[in-house]
């Protein structure tokens, strides 16, 4: 191989690369296999567990050592019981609905929600803020219901875009209602602390239904999480 060939082989190479990086989501649904819930949580943790040995032992890591031992299956139950735990629906929130006896008909609005996910390209984390509006069609949920949502969501291999989109028809879908705002605001470390290595950066993606596609309401909204 001459040094031309070379050349152009290492530039395709690394704009395939930069391609597999940007964060496409066509589809507001997380991909699962049909199969996915058949194995008990604690199978997958004993699986996982052993698969998360071989790749220490490849990255020539000692596993004898007192501190590295237990890694595997620790890391084996943060993934099923933790960061992973919104891909089972068993864990979804249950949400119960009151009737919005103070006829409040203006936005309620839940800012600064933080929230942890990892970015389903690198498994590394997203770390950002959910700021949550909607107004009522008659029934209000609990405050702190909003924040659970937004955790279920979130915790689970991730695209912010799907992530948007995923909290957004929950509402809608809770709440029997198109009025709903949602705006994510994260950074992602698969951007600060691999490939560019930007740590300045930041990631915001939102949606808007119903009422607040109207100016003056998105403008209402977007000054009060205004910082």
């Amino acid at each position: 191989m001459n040094l031309v060939h070379m050349k152009i082989t290492k530039a395709v190479h690394i704009e395939k690369e930069e391609l597999n990086d940007d964060h496409y989501s066509s589809n507001p649904e997380t991909p699962l296999r049909v199969d996915a819930f058949e194995l008990e949580d604690d199978i997958k943790v004993e699986l996982i567990s052993r698969k998360f040995k071989d790749i220490m032992e490849i990255l020539g890591l000692d596993l004898s050592d007192d501190s590295l031992k237990d890694t595997p299956n620790r890391v084996a139950k943060m993934y099923v019981k933790e960061i992973f735990s919104g891909l089972n629906p068993l864990n979804k929130p249950a949400v119960a609905l009151f009737e919005n006896k103070y006829k409040y008909d203006e936005m309620i609005l839940e800012k600064n929600i933080t929230f942890y996910s990892n970015c389903e390209h690198h498994f590394v984390p997203i770390i950002g803020k959910a700021h949550v509006a909607y107004i009522s069609n008659g029934k209000v949920i609990g405050l702190s219901k909003l924040n659970r949502i937004v955790d279920y969501f979130a915790r689970r291999p991730q695209v912010q875009e799907r992530l948007t989109v995923q909290i957004a028809n929950e509402l809608k879908s809770i709440l029997g209602t198109e009025d709903v705002a949602i705006v994510l605001d994260a950074k992602h470390l698969c951007v600060s602390m691999r490939g560019v290595k930007d740590e300045a950066s930041s990631t915001v993606t939102a949606h808007y239904s119903g009422k607040f596609k109207e100016e003056g309401v998105k403008n209402e909204f977007l000054a009060y999480i205004k910082d």
